[in-house]
């Protein structure tokens, strides 16, 4: 069978960066003439882009495996592939759990897909989980929108936060050129997207190993001087990024996002903890003190910023007093939104060795408190928008209301409302807001704002 008629699956698991890998490895897949198949099973090559931040993420790929493992033995010229997280951190042992598998490949190979494809064609089986340097992506990805598009800066983390895996699955920061970063930005103006996300594991890192500094010693690239140097990119209407690490969050950082009108008024930047032991005890590198000095910092420039974060619950050794330090930065904050976790110890890390773990009752108990205490805050946060007009970049259909569509606001609010999805895709359009729920916001249209292109 040529590759021209095959086709691929792929199922993305975990956050955001593995989403974009995603997206480049479909691309690849293109160039080499396969064509996407909804249905896994109707696909000649599958692949799991995988995810290890929690431990069922890892349960949930091996039961997808064991399914399509099963195919492999009716259907010998089945490809099978298991990409990410995942990968990096099980290597080898995954071939020994599922003999099946074609191809184990490390995130930081994700750009070498094609060259590990043609040796699986030559009948090898491969594991690629060394440490690579980053080729500079020169596929274009297959994007799943066409209204917004993830860009990655920075690769990798240089971070030792104790209970995250992160850096030995995706390797030490290596960032991209800001020449590499504004081409695949203005590519992407042209083809008409209208927002654009920069992605980074640790973003505000962006620009530390790559050479050069300023006469007073300051880097040369920074991801302020990243956002100057990108804002003009004719076509794009929004800029964001994520995600940030408070310990390099700058002033200097704020104030750009205050000045450059595309930067949208949305943070995203976990504290994982309210409480100082623990902070220091997971190795974040600041204190609750230093992160609310933060969010002041950026409401006293934006005051109507949205701010959104992840907490971990349940860290070994975390006491009740603790927890309640957790809550109360919670309760004083007010976030838009917060991602919440009980803590899961992830092999290869130094918390998952510690003796003090707390039980499975005690991390339940403490997510489902702060989950309430989350919605809440969530809720009297949405208060401020009812009535307003909010500018709606649209993104979709609603798929549970075919009359209505939905897009975020410049805060990252999904808002919904009445309108043909075929005339405004991809439209600015001034929304009044008529209702409000904690997450979620529904409107009346009042106008389409043309965009210019520069």
């Amino acid at each position: 069978m040529t590759t021209s008629e095959r086709r691929y699956h792929i199922t993305t698991f975990g956050c955001q960066m593995n989403k974009a890998d995603s997206e480049r490895m479909a691309g690849i897949l293109e160039d080499m003439g396969f064509e996407w198949s909804e249905d896994p099973n109707n696909a000649d090559l599958i692949l799991y882009n995988t995810c290890s931040i929690r431990d069922n993420a890892e349960q949930k790929v091996y039961s997808y495996l064991g399914r399509q493992a099963k195919r492999k033995h009716e259907k010998a010229d089945l490809t099978l592939i298991v990409a990410g997280c995942v990968a990096q951190q099980e290597g080898e042992t995954l071939l020994r759990r599922v003999p099946e598998l074609d191809l184990v490949m490390g995130p930081q190979h994700a750009n070498r897909l094609k060259e590990l494809l043609e040796s699986v064609f030559d009948g090898n089986q491969v594991v690629a989980t060394e440490a690579v340097h980053i080729i500079e992506d020169i596929t274009k990805p297959r994007r799943d929108s066409k209204v917004t598009a993830w860009v990655n800066v920075i690769y990798g983390c240089n971070e030792r936060c104790t209970y995250c895996v992160v850096p030995n699955v995706r390797g030490i920061e290596q960032s991209r050129t800001p020449e590499a970063i504004r081409a695949e930005i203005e590519e992407l103006g042209r083809l008409g997207y209208k927002e654009v996300t920069l992605l980074g594991q640790n973003i505000d890192a962006y620009g530390r190993d790559l050479p050069g500094t300023t006469p007073e010693g300051r880097h040369l690239h920074t991801l302020t001087d990243l956002l100057y140097y990108i804002h003009d990119v004719p076509g794009v209407e929004r800029l964001r990024f994520a995600t940030s690490h408070p310990r390099y969050f700058t002033e200097r950082l704020i104030k750009a996002c205050a000045e450059l009108p595309k930067v949208c008024e949305h943070f995203h930047i976990p504290f994982q903890s309210g409480d100082n032991d623990v902070l220091k005890a997971m190795s974040r590198g600041y204190t609750q003190e230093k992160y609310r000095r933060i969010i002041d910092t950026i409401r006293r420039y934006m005051p109507d910023a949205s701010i959104s974060a992840d907490a971990i619950v349940g860290f070994p050794g975390e006491t009740e007093a603790q927890f309640e330090n957790t809550l109360k930065l919670v309760e004083d904050i007010g976030f838009d939104l917060l991602n919440t976790a009980a803590y899961s110890p992830r092999p290869g890390t130094p918390a998952a060795l510690w003796t003090n773990q707390l039980s499975e009752e005690v991390k339940s108990d403490r997510l489902q408190r702060l989950n309430h205490l989350v919605n809440t805050k969530a809720y009297e946060r949405s208060q401020r928008y009812f009535g307003r007009i909010e500018e709606v970049l649209v993104e979709d259909q609603n798929l549970k209301d075919k009359t209505q569509v939905m897009g975020r606001t410049r805060g990252n609010r999904l808002t919904f409302f009445a309108g043909d999805i075929t005339e405004l895709k991809g439209q600015l359009v001034k929304v009044k807001i008529t209702e409000v729920r904690a997450f979620s916001l529904t409107g009346e249209p009042i106008e389409v704002r043309q965009s210019v292109s520069v």
